[in-house]
């Protein structure tokens, strides 16, 4: 497996390309911005892009989402209760001061316990609202991808519109029960896993 991080954006998002060498296939999750530095990679490690998929629709995991769908076919995938989210990026994005200038369509849906395939890689889609309504991860390969769900020492903000601290308690309750030497890779910060959180989070005294 292939798994590189591009941080992007001036909210330091992680962008990450995830491929089967031996296939030469990959997915992107969470491109937020700089196309050219995620294409880069994809080209370095001889890659087709496939799909992109989106942890959530917050602008800054999606903003270069159009240029690389642009460049390369792939298809955009998001569950679809962010899909309001997804609708209302631009402006979310034009408050914090940033410009999104494509959102293209998604062209499929993800939900609970569907299954991302990356040539012979396979990912699991979890449901993990509380950052927003449709925030999802994405579980195989002794990894998990969290998108702003939880990060190393701490969680995603919920008073954004569809956050909540309850789900958010339910999601991260899922997160720290799986097990202990699964990595995670956050959508912004170092990556960890499951062992640390399980030790250092100071949301584990919420739960």
């Amino acid at each position: 497996m292939i798994l590189k991080r591009v941080t992007v954006g001036q909210l330091d998002t992680n962008a990450y390309i995830i491929g089967d060498e031996s296939k030469g296939t990959a997915i992107i999750v969470d491109p937020g911005d700089s196309a050219d530095r995620i294409m880069e990679v994809v080209r370095q490690n001889d890659l087709r892009v496939e799909s992109i998929i989106f942890t959530h629709a917050h602008f800054d995991h999606i903003g270069a989402a159009g240029d690389i769908k642009k460049e390369t076919g792939a298809d955009i995938y998001l569950h679809s209760d962010d899909l309001e989210t997804y609708d209302l990026a631009r402006d979310q994005a034009a408050f914090w001061g940033y410009e999104v200038k494509d959102l293209p369509k998604p062209d499929k849906h993800l939900d609970e316990g569907d299954e991302v395939r990356v040539g012979k890689l396979s990912f699991r889609v979890l449901h993990t609202p509380g950052h927003s309504r449709g925030g999802i991860c994405l579980l195989g390969e002794g990894v998990l991808i969290t998108g702003d769900t939880i990060f190393a020492g701490s969680v995603g903000r919920t008073d954004f519109p569809g956050g909540s601290i309850a789900e958010l308690k339910k999601s991260f309750k899922r997160i720290v029960e799986l097990p202990e030497d699964t990595l995670i890779y956050p959508g912004h910060g170092p990556d960890s896993s499951v062992k640390k959180e399980r030790l250092a989070n100071f949301f584990m005294n919420e739960i």
